[in-house]
């Protein structure tokens, strides 16, 4: 390794607190430790890295890989998994693991360009696509999305008391009923990534399109696609957000309303994190519940949303 490690902006949260600060001082040790292990060359990290630290790698026989270095929080225990059981179908392939050290070595995707880097029909397009390849149906030791949003509906009360009541109660109970009505009621029970926005999303070789960093789940396909709904990538306003649920439900068979009702609750339950409150999330949950239900229109009869710069 010929450079100095540096720790991208985007993982300086970490530094609040003790158990980030002890992972930070130990990545020095496990990155020297992974790299000869796997007789790897690395480059400087990513720079957009927040859950983990990335590293371009190269393999003795030139493969070119990334190397990962995960910080231990409970979204990203089962990726690892979730990426083998792909097994390289729609996702990026996992070529090596040290669960000790919380390192994955996955295959790089070349040349990584991001599904935003489309316009957002055209990105759309290729989510409709992408998405049922991943809907396989999965148990353990995928963490169910029951569970998952009953902690969103114990954190939700307390998290909005602690910073100061930032939006309208309305916002919170709505958010909590709909997280009610919605657990108890699933369809049969897929692996969703809680996490899937345009970009984790990337250009490739060996397919069009493939999917990164998964934060795997248990859970109905309705909930498969409300990172992309919510997610700013594709366009920030409440013409791109409706656009988002009433193309991707119709065309993936989804049932619209579920949908959004969970976007509303996982939208509202991660609008407030590490002390900070994010006025963005929270604007797509008011711009959710104002759209109510309407009708569904057939697969290639929806305006043209232009591009919109990513935030």
């Amino acid at each position: 390794m010929d450079f100095e490690l540096t720790i991208p902006d985007g993982l300086g949260w970490v530094r609040g607190t003790p158990a980030g600060r002890e992972w930070l001082a130990t990545l020095p040790e496990r990155l020297a430790a992974c790299t000869k292990r796997w007789s790897l060359r690395v480059g400087p990290p990513f720079p957009y890295a927040f859950a983990s630290l990335a590293l371009p790698a190269e393999l003795p026989d030139g493969t070119p890989a990334v190397l990962k270095l995960q910080f231990p929080d409970p979204d990203s225990v089962h990726e690892a998994t979730a990426l083998r059981r792909w097994a390289g179908a729609g996702a990026a392939r996992l070529l090596a693991q040290d669960p000790g050290r919380r390192a994955l070595l996955v295959e790089r995707c070349v040349p990584g360009t991001p599904l935003h880097a489309l316009s957002a029909d055209a990105a759309l397009d290729a989510a409709v696509g992408l998405l049922p390849r991943l809907w396989r149906p999965a148990g353990p030791p995928f963490r169910p999305l029951a569970r998952e949003a009953a902690g969103w509906m114990a954190r939700l009360p307390g998290n909005w008391e602690r910073a100061g009541r930032p939006y309208e109660r309305p916002l919170l109970d709505a958010a909590l009923g709909l997280l009610a009505d919605l657990v108890d009621s699933q369809g049969e029970q897929v692996l969703v990534n809680q996490d899937l926005h345009a970009g984790n999303v990337l250009r490739a070789t060996r397919e069009p399109w493939l999917v990164i960093d998964p934060k795997p789940l248990t859970g109905e396909r309705e909930f498969g696609v409300v990172a992309l709904v919510r997610g700013g990538e594709l366009g920030h306003s409440p013409q791109a957000v409706r656009h988002r649920l009433d193309r991707l439900s119709a065309e993936l068979g989804l049932d619209r309303e579920r949908v959004r009702g969970w976007a509303v609750g996982q939208t509202l339950a991660w609008s407030i994190g590490g002390g900070q409150v994010f006025p963005r999330q929270v604007e797509v949950v008011r711009w959710l519940l104002e759209t109510g239900p309407h009708r569904r229109k057939a697969p290639g009869t929806w305006p043209q949303v232009p591009p919109v710069e990513a935030p």
